[in-house]
């Protein structure tokens, strides 16, 4: 769930933002619709300098038993050690992991490598996969691959890949960059953006060997259910909890 001023949203490669609804209502239907784990992202944190809402967490914590993660505007051990104590299991850390690598290192040293995600946007540019920044509005001359490589030598547990490019599309995962991001990394990769009907799912499972696979819109705005989706992948032969 992205999130913004206070609401969950939700767009196309980044842009045209439109509200999805309450961030604590949706948490609470989807925990009870059978999702593994919810990923809260404050994408507005880090581009107006504000701190992701520990009430918000707090909130969140109150309403649903399964893991989620949060991350917008996380750049210290102090910011991590507030959303812990009102409740999220893992944080995500994007910008400020690239622009402050060694972060990676004291919030793993700090917590543990279980407790801290590195999400990782990027895109196509002239061919080659390039790392955007601050909620995709920065472009970097940082390379995806041999970025996702640093962020596992550091600790990181997971890494959070979303493709700009298939973002909000619904035409499908980036599988090919995510079967090579599997292949050279042996921390889970979890694969985001473009989902828009069931068969994107099973192909990230087996065609970009993902590790999990986040969706937004598509449950957001009614097109699919999570449990026909689970049933759906059960019949594919992937093993998922029911």
């Amino acid at each position: 769930m992205d999130i913004k001023d206070g609401r969950t949203v939700k767009g196309v490669n980044f842009l045209d933002l439109r509200d999805a609804g309450d961030p604590v209502e949706l948490a609470e239907f989807y925990a009870m619709e059978g999702a593994d784990e919810l990923v809260f992202l404050d994408i507005s944190a880090t581009e107006e300098k504000r701190k992701t809402l520990a009430e918000l967490v707090y909130h969140v914590a109150e309403k649903v038993n399964i893991p989620f993660t949060v991350g917008g505007g996380i750049s210290s051990i102090a910011d991590v050690d507030v959303l812990l104590q009102n409740g999220a299991d893992k944080v995500s850390i994007n910008s400020s992991a690239v622009k402050n690598p060694q972060l990676i290192n004291d919030l793993v040293a700090k917590f543990g490598s279980q407790c801290i995600v590195v999400a990782i946007d990027a895109k196509q540019l002239h061919g080659e996969w390039k790392v955007h920044l601050v909620g995709g509005k920065v472009p970097t001359e940082v390379e995806l691959f041999g970025w996702a490589k640093e962020v596992e030598e550091r600790g990181a547990g997971e890494i959070l890949f979303t493709s700009m490019d298939h973002d909000g599309t619904k035409n499908g995962f980036a599988n090919k960059a995510l079967a090579r991001m599997s292949k050279e990394r042996n921390i889970p990769v979890i694969a985001s953006g473009g989902a828009g009907k069931m068969q994107h799912f099973t192909d990230t499972f087996v065609e970009g060997k993902a590790d999990a696979a986040l969706a937004a819109s598509v449950f957001h705005f009614k097109e699919m259910k999570i449990r026909d989706l689970k049933k759906e992948l059960l019949q594919s032969g992937i093993p998922v909890r029911l």
